[in-house]
């Protein structure tokens, strides 16, 4: 599918809300609208279920904390007979939802208050991927590594980012690569620096390191200031934060 086909295809799309406060749900379906998607409301776990039954849904914004039938519990069932992309929506005080979210199958998460253009941002993003991989869960070949909305592939030496290939040098790649190979081990800059450079360590090759995954992370995050792939461990090193 050529890019211009799969940007209609996201206009067409339509989005599921679900969450108990319906001025969220009239905000964030207004600003959908405006993008040009397809709305459906749903205002507890069950009303989203009975509405995945009803309508086509392409994608859902799914909050926790809600009566009935709880979001977590909702994502629960829905991942038993589906794959669609699920975005979480999460306070800041929900640190623990936005977990069990994702190790329950969640694709994402947006902290509410939400910042309009991050969670269209992430809308569109996923729905890009779940187009690009024929509408379900990639599955990696042998010379590809999937990591959440990332796929590196060795041997074409490419990196694709949520359904879009992004250009990185021949030292990011090698340092992604690194670190997309052992997702969650965290890696010290001496370590990084060592693995990728062929070569000794010295105490000047942290700025050297520091620089690199920066420049990653501008081409791969959705928003550099809240990355969900490369983390700092702080005094320690960096890791890749590991997805389904």
């Amino acid at each position: 599918m050529d890019s211009k086909a799969m940007r209609e295809n996201e206009e067409q799309a339509t989005i599921l809300v679900v969450d108990d406060n319906k001025e969220i749900v009239y905000s964030i379906s207004e600003l959908l609208k405006y993008e040009g998607y397809e709305v459906v409301k749903a205002y507890d776990g069950m009303q989203a279920l009975d509405a995945m039954e009803e309508h086509p849904v392409d994608l859902i914004l799914l909050d926790v904390m809600m009566p009935r039938l709880n979001g977590l519990s909702a994502l629960m069932k829905l991942r038993e007979k589906s794959r669609i992309p699920v975005i979480i929506l999460s306070a800041k005080t929900e640190e623990s939802d936005k977990v069990s979210g994702l190790v329950l199958g969640a694709d994402d998460y947006v902290e509410k208050p939400y910042n309009p253009a991050e969670l269209i941002a992430r809308v569109k993003a996923h729905l890009r991927r779940y187009r690009a991989w024929g509408g379900g869960a990639p599955k990696a070949e042998a010379d590809q590594i999937i990591n959440g909305g990332l796929m590196l592939d060795k041997k074409q030496r490419i990196v694709i980012v949520e359904g879009e290939e992004v250009r990185l040098t021949a030292t990011e790649y090698k340092i992604l690569e690194l670190l997309m190979e052992h997702p969650g081990q965290v890696f010290s800059a001496e370590q990084i620096y060592e693995n990728v450079w062929q070569e000794s360590a010295s105490y000047t090759v942290e700025n050297t390191v520091m620089v690199h995954i920066r420049h990653i992370r501008e081409k791969i995050e959705i928003d550099t200031k809240k990355p969900r792939y490369v983390k700092v461990v702080w005094g320690i090193g960096y890791k890749m934060e590991k997805y389904n």
